[in-house]
């Protein structure tokens, strides 16, 4: 019996979603913020240091932070940036975050400026500081001649008459020399005298006793100048000393080709997987195009509400969550394929589909979810973006793609339209048992019927050893190519409008001052040269090699330093991140399944670890803080499909309910891998769509962090057929010699279902 309502209500969803979408994408997308990567701009971490020693030696309190931050902040506020980024880390450091600042050079030194104002005379005794002044009093004026002057108040108009008349009568040396930041010991007004660019600000002489509040700074300045000089004296003076941990900066041409070239490879990577879908399931393809164009547009949502900042890493995440969605469709979608090959009706098939697919899809979500968790951690700014928008995309793939896709395709189902027409499922009538045949799912053949995964094992296991015994070696002679993220050091991207050459560049930064034999041209036109330092950059050098290299190459270079200390930092939070992912995951295996899956499961991991480190080893691929999202990712991505592959053989077993030898174990094992071996490959083919998508076409930046994906993905679809059901076949075997036969079933219950688990 047809039902034409819920037919009606099916197009009228997909009318309302249109309608929502279409209406509300482009105000939505005009909100999202963009990071660094995407729009330009620097991120700096501060130590927050001692400023004065000795007796008065301070103590740094999170109230000394806090009172920095703010100063931060105004000065911030000086310049103009909408909506920066001030963190407090580590209850002693400041992360900030400037995107989109126009003049970086200026920005670095209005924050890094102690704006400790001094007045000294000609042999630099203190006379004045900033506490004689009125706060917030400072202004950006014009002098009697028209020129650019700062303006002052003082509170004690007779402190400072007294201090004029003392240097009046120092004639001729009765100057009143004024320093920003002045430093005992190393400063010195006649040595600076004697410079084409003296580092204080003004030394106007005084020849008579001046009785005002109002002092007046003359020097040869710009509007601007004044204006930023006036600016950071009314933020106020820095309490403590600043100094640079971290600092990455990116230039808006950088990024604007970057956010292009992503956005490119994102919407041909998400076209092409639509166009798989609808090919190869149809109906159930229709429902999973409409229920992934929700899943992006909600992503957008959620991730304006939460005023998230959009990175390329985040880009790549949300790429990735369409084929985590799209697993979960495949998941579904395959168990359906089942029941309409051994007869049921396409109502009965929906129904036990759903049912049957909904543990693994959950537990494959939950342990994705551990290692996302586990990156927000202990990631970096850019990787906590790519940690929030994977933990957005898990979980709103898991209201799309089980609720939304459930809800749409019940609609359809339910109409009677599609009542015995299988095609219309993807199944072609021949493949379909008669219902009388009583013909069980386990019964059924696949494309893979002629493989025998168990008894093939050892040739694996080997061809797995020697494949990391031989990386073990590579990895002992050429080592890690790391990023300064963990050697700490200097990394200077260049950008070039034509093709360039190592050499061009090596010659170019030996003639500028800065030498370096560890130059990596890339791009797709060979225009980008990057340039590695053992050294980090001071702030003075990060700003001389921009200027220079801007006059040259037309655009300003990514340059990125990273002290030793938060080098080792960085790397030792890898290790604990890949340790606790590792952990979690054997746990939450252990407690859903057995504990020999859950070590099984670990092994797989640490195979596909190890082996994208091998191979980033061979190919000199450059190691950073984002191939570590990437191993962490595909930790969630193989224990994806080592889970899916459990699962499938925990529900065989029930079936047979005991084991009277190792065969019988090995026919199921065998019987299981086959199963879901076909949704294995759809999933990973619809991931590699766009991880090839983004290596081909996406920005340079992901590049690496794209090629891990890709070894990855290929490694964890191998080691979970080949290596984690393979060793857990040998642990489970054990079992059975040791009790003659095994009873696979326990009175614990599984999520979501009557039955009982294995």
């Amino acid at each position: 019996m047809k039902k034409r309502g819920r037919l009606v209500a099916f197009l009228l969803l997909l009318v309302i979603f249109a309608a929502t979408i279409g209406s509300t994408a482009n105000p939505i997308l005009k909100n999202v913020k963009l990071g660094l990567d995407l729009q330009g701009g620097f991120e700096v971490l501060y130590e927050v240091q001692q400023l004065k020693t000795g007796d008065n030696k301070q103590k740094i309190t999170e109230d000394v932070v806090a009172d920095t931050a703010k100063a931060l902040r105004n000065r911030i506020d000086v310049l103009g940036v909408s909506e920066p980024s001030i963190q407090i880390e580590s209850n002693n450091r400041i992360r900030v975050q400037l995107a989109g600042v126009d003049d970086q050079k200026k920005a670095r030194e209005l924050l890094s400026t102690q704006a400790n104002l001094t007045f000294r005379d000609a042999d630099d005794k203190l006379l004045l500081d900033g506490d004689d002044l009125k706060a917030g009093k400072a202004k950006a004026n014009f002098g009697e001649g028209g020129n650019p002057v700062v303006t002052l108040e003082m509170k004690d108009p007779s402190k400072f008459a007294q201090v004029t008349t003392e240097v009046a009568a120092k004639a001729p040396e009765n100057v009143m020399v004024i320093w920003l930041d002045f430093e005992e010991g190393k400063d010195s007004y006649k040595e600076e005298m004697k410079k084409p660019d003296p580092r204080f600000i003004s030394a106007p002489s005084v020849r008579q006793t001046i009785n005002s509040s109002d002092v007046e700074i003359s020097g040869s300045f710009t509007v601007d100048e004044t204006k930023d000089l006036a600016g950071i004296l009314n933020a106020g003076a820095l309490p403590v000393h600043l100094e640079e941990m971290y600092s990455t900066s990116v230039g808006a041409q950088f990024g604007e080709q970057a956010l292009d070239k992503t956005i490119t490879a994102g919407i041909i990577g998400v076209s092409l997987i639509f166009l798989f879908m609808l090919v190869y399931y149809r109906i159930p393809g229709v429902v999973a195009v409409i229920t992934l164009s929700v899943y992006i547009f909600l992503i957008m949502v959620v991730f304006t509400l939460i005023n998230g900042v959009l990175t390329l890493p985040g880009i790549a995440a949300l790429l990735l969550g369409v084929g985590m969605a799209v697993d979960a469709n495949i998941l579904t979608y395959e168990r359906i394929k089942e029941e309409l090959r051994v007869g049921s009706s396409v109502k009965t098939a929906f129904s036990r589909g759903a049912k049957e697919s909904f543990t693994a899809i959950l537990d494959a979500n939950i342990t994705t979810l551990l290692a996302a968790v586990v990156l927000f951690i202990f990631g970096t700014s850019s990787v906590k973006g790519f940690a929030t928008m994977l933990i957005i995309s898990i979980a709103v793939s898991f209201i799309t793609a089980v609720w939304g896709a459930r809800l749409l395709l019940g609609l359809l189902v339910h109409s009677g339209y599609f009542d015995g027409k299988t095609s219309w499922f993807g199944i072609s009538p021949k493949r379909v048992h008669p219902a009388e045949e009583n013909v069980d799912t386990l019964e059924l053949t696949t494309k893979f019927d002629r493989f025998d995964f168990v008894h093939s094992r050892k040739r694996f296991y080997t061809l797995s050893i020697v494949l990391l015994i031989v990386g073990a070696i590579i990895l002992g002679i050429f080592k890690l190519n790391l990023g300064i993220d963990f050697s700490s050091g200097t990394r200077a991207e260049i950008l070039s409008e034509s093709a360039i050459t190592k050499d061009e560049i090596s010659t170019y930064l030996e003639d500028i001052g800065y030498p370096t034999e560890d130059i990596v041209i890339s791009g797709d036109k060979s225009n980008i040269g990057v340039a590695r330092f053992k050294e980090e950059f001071s702030q003075e050098e990060v700003s001389d090699i921009k200027t220079q290299v801007a006059e040259k190459y037309g655009s300003e270079p990514n340059i990125s330093t990273v002290s030793d200390k938060v080098g080792k930092e960085l790397a030792k939070n890898a290790i604990y991140a890949l340790m606790l992912a590792a952990i979690g995951i054997i746990i939450y295996v252990a407690f859903r399944f057995e504990w020999r899956m859950g070590v099984s499961a670990i092994i797989g991991l640490l195979h596909d670890a190890f082996f994208m480190i091998a191979i980033f080893s061979i190919l000199r691929l450059e190691v950073d803080i984002t191939f570590i999202a990437a191993v962490l990712t595909i930790v969630g991505y193989s224990i994806n499909d080592t889970i899916v592959t459990f699962d499938r053989i925990r529900e065989n077993l029930h079936k047979i309910g005991h084991l009277d030898n190792e065969n019988d174990l090995a026919n199921i094992i065998n019987k299981s891998l086959r199963q879901t071996l076909g949704r294995s490959v759809n999933t990973v083919l619809t991931v590699l769509i766009v991880v090839v998508a983004l290596i081909a076409l996406g920005a340079e930046a992901i590049r690496p962090f794209s090629i891990a994906l890709l070894i990855g993905l290929i490694a964890g679809t191998y080691s979970s057929i080949y290596i984690s059901a393979q060793i857990w076949f040998d642990l489970k075997k054990r079992e059975i010699k040791k009790h003659g036969k095994l009873k696979t079933v326990k009175e614990k219950k599984q999520w979501g279902s009557d039955e009982p688990i294995v």
